[in-house]
């Protein structure tokens, strides 16, 4: 028998405050969407000629509701990987500083696209942030697959996103 055994690391944060951590960017987000959006959906967005697999304006809500669920049970299950030492420790901080990069492009998107009118650079921002979670993904994987996991449905969605925007483009 070894007398040294291997004690997991514990979370750096207690529960509560890596709940807060977890909810907080992401809900901040979620209002930057919503408040971007509300007043552009009836007007300007409902003037452009969209594809026909663009979806009713009731689905949008109901996916960005899931996904964001899913998006901060990911970011709090990879606060709670956080390696204390080692060479996984500047590993955990980049994929942290990945997972707030996509959520910063996340609210940007928004404003560039409905409030801006701008739909060529939103087609670059969507296009970023898809990049973006697909390497958070990656990243994440190293310290806790769940959290990947939880972000490939968001994958999908920036990626159908990324193609209705790129439509959107093309039609106007």
């Amino acid at each position: 028998m070894t007398s040294a055994t291997q004690v997991p690391a514990s979370p750096a944060l207690p529960p509560w405050l890596r709940l807060a951590a977890a909810i907080l960017p992401v809900a901040a987000t979620a209002f930057v969407g919503s408040v971007a959006t509300q007043a552009e959906i009836p007007g300007w967005y409902a003037g452009l000629t969209k594809p026909a697999f663009n979806p009713p304006d009731w689905v949008f809500p109901v996916a960005w509701t899931i996904l964001d669920v899913m998006i901060a049970l990911s970011l709090w299950r990879l606060l709670g990987a956080r390696p204390r030492t080692g060479p996984s420790r500047s590993g955990w901080w980049l994929a942290l500083a990945a997972f707030l990069a996509q959520l910063a492009l996340n609210a940007a998107w928004t404003p560039t696209f409905f409030t801006a009118h701008a739909i060529g650079a939103g087609l670059v921002v969507v296009a970023m942030l898809l990049v973006m979670v697909l390497w958070s993904i990656r990243l994440a994987w190293r310290f806790d697959r769940a959290a990947a996991w939880l972000l490939v449905p968001y994958a999908a969605w920036v990626s159908f996103a990324t193609l209705l925007n790129a439509a959107i483009l093309r039609l106007n």
